[in-house]
């Protein structure tokens, strides 16, 4: 299934793909061949370290997408590994397909983006929380749930916080659950995930405090915000939603999104008692990372709530195997088992199961209609990507044949990502991704090329308004873009 999922994301999303204005930012943080663009106080830098053997050598998107492609596969297999001798394979092998058939999943599979990783991280710790709570001995849970903490700290230090509060909940619910080194291992895979933001927040920005007012200023003003209908019209192929203003487009779109909740309930409340602890955890974990992307921001990208989706596949697996299936005739698992144990459900011997015809009928012909409209989302997602990638690289080399060459500098709208594409610095003068002010930028006119970016109508900063304007080529339907040039160049 894994493989399935690469192979995907290698046909359906690698084509003609190339990086956004956030993987720009991620990638050049190590890029050996482009200089770093402002990082921002909200991103974590854990991303740019997964995408660094590769971007050291090459800054070409191929090659990038077919390394985090390979990567995502990885990193879905580990993720559901943690969960065997939990969940029968059945159960993870569907609830992988669930996941790995999202149009969101198969976009950012490949791409340079954090959010992919905070689910790997977070399925994987709840999987190995479980199992650290059914064997105290277990050494392996214990690693395994501080490594996944630790890798969600790293790529989303917020989530790491949603993702241990639950599960510490949790544990303090069940008696037989509080033992210390369970709750030691949540506060060290916090701890070791977010060192380095927290590391940097003092270097950068004067301490934790500071970085986060910094970081609710770029995020629009953190607070009591209601972003559940930004996050349904995002579903319909739109990267971000910000401000989310747009039609609600593509409702069939959204259907599933609708359905997901009664599935995951049905699926924690049909799961046989010996498993159903592990499906509880699951959902109530997945609804918990869903809370700051639901009600403290207020926009919408789908890729926020990755991880809810995947950890809540799990229940919804569960659903639909039951509805499906029905028990055949009892095993000797059955006859002979354990106290307190389920029939048929001892881990590696389970229960002989019979599907249903009219049922299994129906459900497979949801899900086909579900990956369909899947499919065709994905679609728009990706011309959206082909669109604005093809807009970058057409400016970028209308830099180039002005004379704006590395090492050089780019300034104004969307120079973070057109940097990117013409090998330039880029230094904005407001915004959240602000570096410079009007004397440095001045300043840097008599070291190196600068070009101040302006579309349709607008206006460069006084300063420039005495420079050479010359007008960019970009694709029909593009953006008309138009850049000031020093008098010099």
């Amino acid at each position: 299934m894994c493989t399935v999922f690469v192979a995907a994301q290698l046909i359906l999303v690698l084509p003609g793909s190339g990086l956004g204005w956030d993987e720009t930012v991620y990638t050049s943080q190590v890029s050996g061949h482009i200089p770093a663009a402002t990082f921002s106080a909200p991103r974590a830098r854990g991303i740019s370290f997964l995408a660094a053997p590769v971007a050291q050598f090459t800054d070409s998107p191929v090659a990038l997408r077919l390394w985090m492609a390979a990567l995502s596969g990885i990193g879905l297999y580990v993720a559901l590994r943690a969960w065997r001798g939990v969940l029968p394979e059945r159960v993870l092998a569907l609830a992988g397909a669930l996941f790995a058939g999202l149009w969101i999943t198969l976009f950012y599979g490949p791409q340079v983006m954090p959010n992919m990783w905070s689910t790997f991280g977070a399925l994987a710790a709840v999987g190995c929380f479980v199992r650290a709570t059914r064997d105290p001995r277990n050494r392996a849970a214990l690693v395994g749930l501080a490594a996944g903490i630790t890798v969600v700290g790293l790529m989303r230090p917020p989530d790491a916080g949603w993702l241990a509060l639950p599960l510490a909940v949790v544990a303090l619910a069940v008696p037989r659950w509080r033992r210390p080194a369970l709750f030691a291992v949540l506060v060290a895979g916090v701890v070791l995930g977010c060192a380095e933001w927290v590391i940097e927040a003092y270097v950068r920005y004067g301490g934790v405090t500071e970085r986060l007012h910094s970081s609710s200023a770029v995020e629009g003003g953190m607070g009591l915000h209601l972003a559940i209908d930004d996050q349904i019209r995002s579903l319909s192929g739109r990267a971000l939603c910000r401000p989310c203003n747009v039609p609600w487009r593509h409702k069939d779109a959204s259907v599933w999104w609708f359905v997901l909740p009664f599935l995951a309930a049905g699926g924690a409340a049909v799961a046989p008692r010996v498993r159903r602890s592990a499906v509880w955890i699951a959902a109530l974990t997945g609804l918990a990372m869903a809370v700051p992307y639901l009600f403290t921001i207020s926009y919408a990208a789908p890729r926020f709530l990755l991880p809810t989706y995947a950890l809540l596949a799990l229940p919804v697996s569960e659903c639909l195997w039951w509805l499906i299936t029905r028990p055949d005739s009892r095993t000797e698992a059955d006859q002979v088992r354990r106290p307190g144990e389920a029939p048929g459900e001892r881990p590696g011997v389970p229960r002989k199961l019979r599907l249903r015809p009219v049922a299994t009928a129906l459900v497979a012909v949801g899900l086909c209609g579900h990956l369909a409209i899947q499919g065709g989302i994905l679609h728009i997602a990706t011309r959206n990507n082909h669109r604005t990638s093809q807009e970058y690289r057409a400016v970028a080399d209308g830099l180039h044949a002005h004379g704006v060459r590395a090492p050089c500098t780019v300034s104004g709208v969307s120079a973070v990502p057109i940097a990117f594409y013409a090998g330039c610095s880029s230094r904005q003068l407001s915004g959240p991704d602000v570096s410079i002010d009007a004397a440095g930028l001045l300043a840097q006119t008599h070291q190196r090329p600068v070009a101040y970016l302006v579309t349709g109508g607008g206006r460069p900063p006084a300063f420039a308004r005495d420079w050479r304007s010359v007008p960019l080529p970009t694709p029909h339907g593009a953006r008309a873009f138009r850049a000031y040039l020093p008098p010099s160049r």
